[in-house]
């Protein structure tokens, strides 16, 4: 995969043209019930895709099965709940959902895309207008990196991280993380107890 991301970046360049494209960001360890169901504006699938897209340049967010959910059946989508009575808990074999329902955690792993468009800045300047005179103007060449995709998935994992570690201090917070770790330690107790 690097190899011919690496060989669209170059003939991109040849061109004089610029490249957008996909990353991918996967939480793992997620305890169940981070979020909420019941405030519009607190659902964690609601934070997490305002942070990936407050990032310049994303144009969209899917989680786990994403947009192609959209043209699947309900059957196809949703996944299947078990009980693994050896492990005394729910598991699912799938994570279409990817990781959230119903704006929480249901303690499968986060997954999450984020589209980038490709960077304005061209070596092959666009058509564009002076803003003074309204005349026609080709818009100027500058310095331009060709693909910021890469960069942009480290940013994308810090808003990421920042917004899970928010959730986390809602859940569980308290003074000290002696204090908020016995309440996590509390909380999963109580989960498995179900």
């Amino acid at each position: 995969t690097a190899k011919k991301m690496i060989e669209q970046i170059r003939a991109a360049k040849h061109k004089g043209d610029s490249l957008g494209g996909i990353f991918e960001i996967v939480v793992t360890n997620v305890p169940i019930g981070l979020g909420t169901y019941a405030q519009w504006d607190r659902r964690l699938g609601a934070r997490l895709a305002f942070a990936a897209m407050s990032i310049q340049a994303m144009k969209g967010v899917e989680f786990g099965m994403g947009f192609e959910s959209a043209r699947r059946f309900g059957s196809e989508v949703h996944d299947d709940i078990y009980f693994d009575k050896a492990a005394g808990q729910f598991i699912r074999k799938s994570n279409n959902a990817g990781g959230l329902e119903g704006g929480i955690t249901n303690g499968q792993p986060i997954v999450l895309r984020v589209a980038m468009k490709p960077i304005a800045t061209l070596y092959t300047p666009k058509d564009s207008v002076d803003i003074d005179t309204k005349e026609p103007f080709e818009a100027t060449v500058e310095r331009s990196d060709i693909c910021t995709v890469p960069a942009a998935g480290v940013v994308g994992e810090s808003v990421i991280a920042y917004e899970m570690a928010n959730a986390l201090i809602e859940k569980f917070g308290g003074d000290t993380l002696d204090e908020m770790k016995r309440n996590f330690e509390a909380y999963q107790e109580y989960v498995r107890s179900f």
